[in-house]
């Protein structure tokens, strides 16, 4: 997790880092990411590289995405407890409940860390199966790629969501807090680039979302 200065801390996280396909553009499209978050213009930084596959590129970021907000939430893993998080939330009013439609058809209620482990080990299951996300130059992508890639971040952003409601001030007590501020500001600005969130799924942030467009 060096992009975003990860690796300075020997913190505990959450489970091993994925890292991006070796048998396509994935490393060359992972290096690509690196130099220009490095140049500060996450606009820029964000969008499809020209003469670059869509579907590449959304996958290797979901990789990327996936790694970041398994980490920081790995670093809070001795906070958020079924004690003090009894429920999967995002403040007050809101409230998530899992399901992945295959196992769990009904939404069930759950404790945060119960969710999290739910949801991360139904990620990984979507990145480590080959006829989702391709490891050979060649293999294609399923149709339903875009609408798996949405379904992803749209979980993503609830790990997001509950540690800036939940453990914001273990963040700080952790010094982290530079690194979630830039995770999400990234995330914010890929999700917006491709469409990848619907509006209404940002509400529990979006106070913040919108202060992170606008000061660009």
């Amino acid at each position: 997790m060096s992009l975003f200065g990860f690796g300075n801390r020997n913190l505990k996280t959450f489970r091993p880092k994925k890292n991006a396909p070796s048998g396509n553009k994935g490393v060359q499209l992972r290096k690509y990411i690196d130099a220009t978050l490095g140049t500060g213009n996450i606009k820029e930084a964000v969008r499809l590289p020209p003469g670059e596959n869509l579907n590449e590129w959304l996958a290797v970021n979901t990789i990327d995405f996936f790694n970041q907000a398994n980490f920081l939430y790995g670093s809070l893993t001795e906070f958020c407890t079924p004690t003090t998080c009894s429920t999967m939330s995002a403040g007050p009013t809101v409230e998530y409940r899992w399901a992945d439609g295959v196992k769990i058809i009904k939404p069930i209620e759950v404790s945060a860390p119960k969710y999290m482990e739910y949801l991360m080990d139904w990620i990984e299951a979507q990145l480590d199966d080959e006829s989702i996300f391709p490891q050979r130059i060649g293999s294609p992508f399923p149709p339903n790629f875009q609408e798996i890639i949405k379904t992803i971040f749209k979980r993503l952003f609830r790990v997001y969501a509950h540690i800036y409601h939940s453990h914001f001030q273990k963040i700080i007590f952790l010094k982290e807090e530079a690194h979630l501020n830039t995770s999400f500001k990234h995330f914010t600005f890929f999700t917006r680039e491709f469409k990848l969130i619907d509006k209404r799924e940002l509400a529990p942030l979006h106070d913040l979302v919108e202060s992170i467009l606008h000061a660009y």
